[in-house]
């Protein structure tokens, strides 16, 4: 691969207006929307492939959400295209201001293996929606599903415009080294790091999209049914999502009743060997397995915790009596691993959670309208939730990124268009009378006193 006439090819091509037309944009939207039909058995079978996701779960964690996505820019396209006037001030009167959204140019994004297919044709639909270019670097520790988007994307979408890039660390760095137009990436902190130096050599700007430890705080309403709503958003894709629950915070009356009710709810989705189940995935390789199974002795576990490497398969596990300063909280488990932390009550849960990083995403159980109001007003964090695990992603019209530590910028529904496009300002004044001769020097006294007045 040539990097450099790979980019080179796709801004030529951007350079002669051919995707700016809304007729372009709309007719990309709607390519890959058949894609995602036409060609869903392929793409939920490299799914399965990768992770052992199921193809239900495929479908609504993966294909799902891509479509909703699309479907919502393809409705709001016109709008978010149109100029948006901007109010003139009276002493710059007569004049029109108005912002424009320009493409950017050239993106690339690279997307992370633990939903390899939304997380890289998500960030698409904003980039086409947008008018822009795109190189696309999926994971390579997704092999079936990177192989199957290298495929597919071509035989629907404009080849001139969009290209897929498959390979490892090498490949990432060498596109990271071009000066493209925006960089997109999805994965952890320490790869955050390395994509954001390289584009700083160029200047250009990145969205990262991270991770870190999301709390889920338990401090009221019906424990069974909050059980069952973090157990979901935990074990599913075998916790292996950013914004899964990675610790719980509840009180120390609550503990074991939560416990208990987790476990029960493990079993109603997953059965009493979730090994034989068909809805629950598997962990991406050797590497990720060995790093959790290392953290099962953080805590005493509770529920689950059986393994076995030969099908890299962790149980989905409740652990207690959990020490803060335990590996099992110092990194983001990105795994069915699930620690119970006690805690005195919402304000010190609130506290435990603003004395280390700020997470992706931020839970919280109550019933209490006061608890709903503190916590959204005083925690910090790049999403927040209540009664419900994970599945803010799934209204594209709500922002998602993460602050902090857990990554710059956002995208879905209209903050996508907004994330690839430059909201170019124009100014414009009529040149047949020259209403700025007031502001010319030089200032006499009359001068002064009026330009105080309008101004």
């Amino acid at each position: 691969m040539n990097a450099a006439a790979l980019l080179d090819r796709r801004r030529r091509y951007f350079a002669t207006g051919a995707t700016r037309p809304v007729g372009w944009r709309r007719g990309q939207l709607d390519a890959l929307r058949r894609l995602l039909t036409e060609r869903e058995q392929e793409l939920t079978a490299a799914l399965e492939e990768d992770l052992g996701k199921s193809r239900t779960e495929a479908f609504l964690s993966e294909i799902a959400v891509v479509r909703a996505e699309l479907d919502f820019a393809r409705r709001h396209l016109a709008r978010w295209m149109a100029p948006e006037k901007i109010a003139v001030p009276g002493g710059l009167r007569p004049g029109r201001a108005w912002t424009q959204a320009r493409p950017l140019g050239v993106v690339l994004i690279i997307g992370p293996w633990n939903y390899p297919l939304q997380l890289v044709l998500a960030p698409l639909v904003g980039a086409l929606a947008a008018g822009n270019a795109a190189v696309l670097k999926p994971s390579e520790l997704a092999t079936a599903t990177s192989a199957v988007l290298a495929r597919l994307l071509p035989l629907y979408l404009d080849t001139d415009a969009v290209t897929v890039i498959e390979g490892g660390a090498e490949v990432s760095s060498d596109l990271l080294a071009q000066p493209f137009d925006h960089v997109f990436y999805t994965g952890g902190e320490r790869v955050g790091k390395i994509v954001m130096k390289a584009a700083a050599e160029h200047l250009t700007p990145v969205t990262l999209e991270l991770g870190g430890k999301s709390p889920a705080v338990v401090v009221g309403g019906d424990l069974r049914a909050a059980a069952r709503r973090i157990a979901y958003g935990k074990f599913m894709n075998a916790a292996q999502t950013c914004v899964a629950p990675d610790y719980i915070l509840t009180t120390p009356a609550a503990a074991p009743a939560l416990a208990e009710a987790l476990a029960d709810a493990v079993q109603d989705f997953y059965g009493t060997d979730p090994r034989t189940s068909g809805d629950y995935g598997r962990i991406i390789n050797d590497h990720h397995f060995d790093r959790l199974v290392g953290l099962l002795d953080g805590g005493t576990v509770v529920s689950g915790g059986r393994h076995d490497r030969a099908e890299r398969y962790i149980e989905p596990t409740v652990l207690r009596d959990v020490d803060p300063d335990s590996p099992l909280m110092q990194e983001e488990i990105f795994g069915p691993l699930l620690p119970v932390l006690e805690v005195e009550d919402l304000d010190a849960a609130i506290r435990f959670i603003g004395a280390r990083p700020h997470p992706l995403a931020a839970y919280l159980f109550s019933d209490r309208a006061e608890h709903l109001a503190a916590f959204t007003e005083r925690v910090q964090a790049g999403g927040l939730a209540h009664n419900v695990c994970t599945i803010q992603l799934a209204v594209p019209g709500l922002p998602f990124g993460g602050v902090g530590a857990s990554g710059t910028g956002s995208y879905h529904g209209r903050q996508s268009f907004v994330t690839f496009s430059h909201l170019q300002p124009v100014f414009s004044k009529p040149a047949g009378v020259d209403t700025l001769r007031l502001a010319y020097p030089p200032f006499g006294r009359v001068k002064r006193v009026l330009l105080r007045r309008l101004l």
